[in-house]
């Protein structure tokens, strides 16, 4: 169960950072995110279901996200992550009118989140929001079309060091020269993310870790040398 609560002076700071306010007058920003509901979560929990009918636009403040979606045949598969400053579940409020997707908590989260109708109001009222809302989704189309091209033309290997490095930029915090991804990670998720199998995923990251390209710490994978992962990523040799 969710616990829900009034934003906070650091919550409405965290919400005028995200790129939905992006370019807003003070006052604007302020009053997004005066109209947001934040839920408090525990992990695990889930935010919203595949094929539900989208009823509110979300962002996560603390924590993350992983969204899941589930094929036909039951396969499942991971989509993405979410980090802290991103948006999801906007998408579908534009177009078919269901989330096309599982979302689950991946950690303790904050989440803050827009009914339809608050969120179409801000989007038609000001331009920059919409203009905003346009940039966000062409990323994210950018990235899925990058992922296209790494499943028709590259390694397992480099699929792998890709999805690292995508989650370093996403939530990676510096530490003694090293990086540590700041979001849980099972090797299910590597496996998923890189379109591989979880025994290969496995069998590579063991790989790196004895290098000591890799490291965990706690429950979190700490890259180590993101030069050395990029240059795998590309094709070249460890």
């Amino acid at each position: 169960m969710s616990e829900q609560k009034a934003p906070s002076q650091n919550t409405v700071r965290a919400i005028c950072a995200l790129g939905l306010v992006k370019g807003l007058p003070p006052e604007v920003a302020a009053h997004v995110a005066s109209l947001a509901r934040v839920d408090v979560l525990p992990g695990g929990a889930g935010v919203f279901t595949q094929g539900a009918v989208a009823q509110r636009a979300y962002a996560v403040l603390v924590g993350a996200v992983r969204i899941r979606q589930i094929g036909s045949d039951g396969a499942q598969a991971l989509m993405r992550m979410i980090a802290p400053g991103e948006m999801f579940g906007t998408v579908a409020l534009f177009t078919e009118g269901h989330y096309p997707a599982d979302a689950e908590t991946a950690m303790p989260s904050h989440i803050a989140s827009w009914s339809k109708a608050d969120f179409m109001a801000l989007t038609m009222n000001s331009p920059q929001i919409a203009i905003n809302i346009i940039g966000m989704v062409g990323q994210r189309l950018a990235n899925v079309q990058n992922r296209l091209r790494e499943m028709a033309t590259q390694s397992a290997e480099q699929r792998i060091a890709h999805a690292l490095l995508m989650l370093v930029e996403q939530s990676g915090a510096m530490q003694a020269g090293a990086c540590e991804i700041c979001i849980p990670l099972r090797r299910r998720d590597v496996a998923e993310l890189a379109g591989t199998t979880l025994y290969t995923a496995s069998r590579q990251l063991a790989a790196w870790e004895k290098v000591g390209l890799l490291a965990r710490s706690r429950q979190m994978l700490v890259v180590r040398d993101a030069n050395k992962l990029r240059r795998i990523a590309q094709g070249g040799l460890l």
